[in-house]
């Protein structure tokens, strides 16, 4: 009689393990929002692992999980920043973590960004600080080899999107950007050998140029005739005076508030092409590909002049009489708009 009550209080503790097991193993937690992070560090241990999940709330309990990895002893639980919003059982959690389906943003840069526009993008997602990225931008360093000349990493963070984990370091998002930019190089065969007669001297002048036509039009047709406008500008020693160089110089200076100022075009800056005949320093963004195309392969023209038609394109001069017409024209449109 007592081996049939102890036999039977057995069966009750094994149904009310597995029950619980059940419960723990195979129940989804609650959803979250918003979504909760959790980072799981390199060579954390398994009781570690269970810890943090249990802190987190991604599961019930840190001794169900141990007992799912004693049953799976063979899958490796992978560092990284995990994202969890949907309801989830622990053997799906365990899962992830055994998959490395680590959480990463997709992390946009749109071309003609320049560095200060990404800084801002990235601390407004929460990956990096603006100071954190701009100084490590601020050195030409991981391009020295392409671009011996360049101040910066302007220019040579490619617009993509890109994969970035929570918590990577600065200087790694950058290297992203610039490794991006190296392939685009080997996948177009680029650069070719360049030449000073109609058309860039250097990859450094290249880059540049580019940087120019991505900032004055987004127009595919008038970009290799922008270019070309100031290749002539450049050969006649024109100054360039483009209003985007001015922008970028203001922003340097820590002075721009989204619209320029006649103070701005007197700014001592070596980007300042009001102010300066030749190239500025370096690009002043980042150009995409259709802009570096334009820049390869300028448009042969005899314009020496362009302005704002007032409705996204622009008017070609060859004189500036030419210019001043177009000016005036523009400066009717809008009028008519008020």
């Amino acid at each position: 009689m007592r081996r049939d009550r102890g036999r039977r209080w057995f069966l009750i503790g094994v149904l009310i393990l597995l029950v619980w097991l059940g419960w723990n193993w195979f129940a989804p937690v609650g959803g979250f929002h918003p979504a909760r992070l959790v980072r799981i560090p390199p060579r954390a241990s398994t009781l570690q692992i269970a810890r943090q999940l249990r802190r987190a709330g991604v599961v019930r309990s840190e001794l169900a999980f141990l007992l799912w990895r004693l049953w799976h002893p063979g899958a490796g639980l992978q560092a990284g920043t995990y994202r969890f919003q949907a309801p989830l059982a622990l053997n799906q959690v365990f899962a992830m973590l055994a998959h490395g389906q680590v959480f990463v943003y997709e992390f946009t840069v749109p071309e003609g960004y320049d560095r200060f526009a990404i800084a801002r993008a990235l601390a407004s997602d929460g990956l990096a600080s603006p100071a954190s990225f701009l100084r490590v931008t601020d050195s030409g360093a991981l391009v020295r080899d392409l671009d011996p000349g360049a101040p910066s990493l302007e220019g040579y963070l490619f617009p993509a999107t890109y994969p970035i984990a929570p918590h990577t370091p600065a200087r790694a998002i950058a290297g992203m950007m610039v490794t991006r930019f190296r392939a685009m190089l080997r996948h177009h065969g680029w650069p070719p050998a360049f030449h000073s007669s109609h058309g860039p001297a250097s990859l450094h002048a290249w880059v540049t140029i580019a940087s120019l036509v991505e900032k004055e039009t987004a127009r595919a047709h008038e970009r290799p005739l922008i270019a070309d406008v100031f290749y002539n500008r450049l050969r006649l020693g024109l100054p360039l005076q483009c209003d985007p160089t001015v922008i970028y110089a203001a922003e340097l200076a820590r002075r721009y508030d989204g619209t320029i100022t006649r103070g701005d075009l007197r700014l001592r800056s070596p980007y300042n092409t009001y102010r300066n005949s030749g190239l500025p320093p370096g690009p002043i963004a980042n150009p995409g590909l259709a802009a570096l195309r334009a820049a390869l392969h300028p448009r042969p023209s005899k314009f020496l002049y362009f302005v704002s038609n007032g409705r996204g394109g622009h008017r070609f001069a060859r004189t500036l009489s030419q210019q001043d017409t177009n000016v005036k024209k523009y400066l009717r449109t809008l009028a008519a708009r008020h």
